[in-house]
């Protein structure tokens, strides 16, 4: 594997890893924060420094998934999962993009 080079987002906000503060994301990218893991998750179209575990098939309240364990590059954190098919045609918006719990982020504002 080689070596990881970590991505520094900017803007007002930044959600980072709770765990090792690595940059994750930030507010414009949220599709949306009505979505349910272990607890609250957010819905991103848009991540930088994580790195996408095996696929794997997953019954949700929504459907069934082919998806991915999201994890962070510097700390190797689950911080959640990436859709990769849905067999539901309602739910294919979800494919491609990303679910963070929102346990496993801080939202930090530059003051």
């Amino acid at each position: 594997m080689g070596r990881f080079f970590l991505s520094y987002l900017t803007g007002a906000s930044i959600y980072k890893c709770n765990v090792c503060g690595s940059h994750l994301s930030t507010p414009e990218c949220i599709e949306s924060k009505q979505f349910q893991g272990r607890g609250k998750a957010y819905l991103f179209n848009y991540v930088v420094n994580t790195l996408v575990g095996e696929p794997e098939d997953r019954l949700f309240n929504s459907g069934e998934y082919t998806v991915r364990d999201l994890h962070c590059i510097s700390c190797m954190s689950v911080i959640g999962w990436r859709y990769d098919i849905s067999k539901r045609e309602d739910q294919k918006y979800k494919e491609g993009k990303y679910i963070i719990e929102k346990s496993m982020m801080v939202k930090v504002t530059e003051t």
